[in-house]
């Protein structure tokens, strides 16, 4: 018997289960929770939990549990379920009727609740399979609670069924009247908690694919950043996963719920979305001289002009001298000539590799350029004598590193401007009010020095600090950048290092990418082998190692 005190204390259970239900994210954690709650209330040694596979045409195990016998299968418990063991159970015969000698199926088809008091007495269905799983464990299934789940536009989603209830002094005993109603009560929560859980699941995935749907318009207009967009949200959940993680320093106290986690994946996955206004001439300018096409070719036809002008000035020298035959006057001239000639090849082979950009062009380098560009002359397509370079092509050629002038380093950079201001026009829901903020905070630097609102350090999150360190890595080590190769691990995690000592990262997070490795699963992941070189971590400057 049900005393009036157990039944109270099993309301006041069931919600308290009723509120869990509904703040559970992960589907895998709720369906466990249904089952464990149904056991609790009704007391029973096992259960099982189906869900309606995605066809409608069959029942499929989502946990098994039998307290008893320690079998914990399915849900969050690490260990999936044996699917040759535990086989769809189909709705429906082979002759298309319906499966009614199974009492999960039966259960579903008629949206009726089955309450046997022993299944080797119950002849109206078929326990087969229960026997031979007696007979292989020594386990006895006698009492059976089978609820269907039921949505709330009334339709079946799935079945709850509980095994073996147990008095207070472990008997097998039959489920009562009161274990199912609070059972039934119990799944029909359960029914739309879990409905809700999969229509907002179904929602965020929609989301998520329009998202992709932006960057795969990115990875689109330029294949040198569409992996970038891939990449950073990765590494920024690596990075939040290990400080969530740290047990000790300055990050100890910083965690992450689910919610948050989302919250973070989806400001990762968006971070760049303002690309999308990026000319694709300025994002994949791999030389200097590159617009739509790479101008040096249009420098080496001028070059070619000057190589012709002088061979026809030689020529006509040598004509002057033809009847004076001064062998040695003429030989002279020939050798003026080729000496211009190597002259002209020289500063071509200079100015094509001043073209492909690098980490520093030096000052004598570039006043070289602007002579050969004011001091060369030739005679253009309208046959007027002019400078050899335009002006604007010596503001390229003397880019002191990259292939950007600082216009076009703006254009870049207006990208985060144009990500800012677009992920502000979304009506964000609560769980993602910060999306804008950690997304948009990724050019910014620990000094002010940043971009492009200057922020520093303690007017960042942790979260927009994390994605800083994530976009500034990978750009580093990517191998798919038109301008230059993949960089090897470490000499990126040496500049790093100089990052966290100059203000540019969070010292604190650096702390942590190097000391849990996080750079190095990244890298494992995403790098090339020949970039994957040897990390002396005591030699990283700006890391503050245990053993230095």
């Amino acid at each position: 018997m049900d005393t009036q005190a157990d039944l109270f204390h099993r309301l006041e259970q069931l919600n308290a289960i009723g509120a869990a239900l509904s703040r559970e994210r992960n589907i895998d954690r709720l369906l466990e929770t249904i089952l464990d709650a149904a056991k609790d209330i009704t007391h029973a040694d096992g259960g099982t939990l189906y869900r309606k596979t995605e066809d409608g045409q069959a029942l499929r195990f989502e946990i098994v549990r039998t307290d008893s016998l320690g079998v914990k299968m399915g849900g969050a418990s690490g260990k999936a379920i044996d699917r040759n063991s535990f086989r769809d159970l189909p709705l429906a015969n082979e002759r298309g009727e319906p499966n009614n000698s199974l009492v999960a199926a039966y259960a579903a088809i008629h949206d009726k609740t089955i309450n046997i008091a022993d299944a080797y007495e119950e002849a109206g269905f078929d326990f087969s399979g229960t026997r031979t799983f007696d007979e292989r464990t020594g386990y006895r299934s006698k009492s059976f609670l089978t609820v269907p789940m039921k949505n709330h536009e009334n339709e079946i989603i799935g079945v709850l069924q509980l095994l073996n209830a147990k008095d207070p002094s472990g008997e097998v005993v039959p489920f009562s009247q009161a274990d199912q109603s609070l059972a039934e009560s119990l799944a029909s929560q359960a029914a739309i908690a879990l409905t809700n859980r999969m229509l907002i699941s179904q929602l965020e995935d929609l989301f998520e694919s329009f998202i992709n749907l932006i960057n795969l318009a990115i990875d689109e207009k330029s294949p040198y950043t569409g992996g970038h967009c891939q990449r950073v949200p990765e590494l920024t959940m690596l990075i939040a996963e290990a400080v969530n993680a740290t047990s000790s320093g300055p990050l100890a106290d910083f965690h992450m719920s689910d919610k948050d986690r989302y919250e973070l994946k989806i400001a990762g996955m968006l971070h760049d979305c303002g690309k999308v206004t990026t000319p694709v001439h300025v994002v994949d300018k791999a030389t200097k001289l590159q617009t739509l096409y790479d101008r040096i070719g249009l420098v080496d036809t001028r070059f070619e002009v000057l190589k012709h002008d002088a061979e026809i000035e030689t020529l006509r020298k040598v004509l002057g001298l033809r009847d004076k035959k001064d062998a040695a006057a003429e030989a002279e001239l020939w050798a003026e000539y080729w000496e211009d000639v190597q002259g002209i090849e020289d500063d071509r082979a200079f100015l094509r590799k001043s073209n492909t950009g690098g980490e520093f062009m030096s000052e004598a380098d570039q006043q070289r350029v602007r002579d050969i560009g004011q001091q060369r002359r030739w005679r253009n397509v309208e046959s007027v004598e002019t400078e050899f370079l335009a002006a604007e092509e010596i503001e390229n050629l003397t880019i002191r590193a990259g292939t950007l002038t600082p216009k076009e380093r703006e254009t870049i950079n207006y990208h985060i401007v144009a990500t800012i201001k677009m992920l502000e026009r979304l009506p964000w829901p609560k769980h993602l009010t910060h999306v804008t903020e950690y997304a948009g905070g990724h050019h910014e630097r620990m000094d002010g020095k940043g971009y492009p609102k200057g922020l520093t350090r303690d007017q960042m999150s942790v979260q927009a600090r994390m994605m800083g360190i994530a976009d500034i890595f990978e750009a580093l080590t990517a191998r798919d950048r038109p301008y230059k190769p993949g960089m090897k691990l470490s000499q990126a995690m040496n500049i790093m290092g100089k990052f966290a000592e100059g203000g540019h990262i969070d010292p604190d997070l650096f702390e942590v990418f190097v000391h849990e490795k996080v750079y190095l699963t990244y890298a494992e992941k995403f790098l090339d082998e020949g970039q994957m070189d040897v990390v002396d971590e005591g030699k990283i400057p700006g890391y503050r190692s245990p053993g230095r």
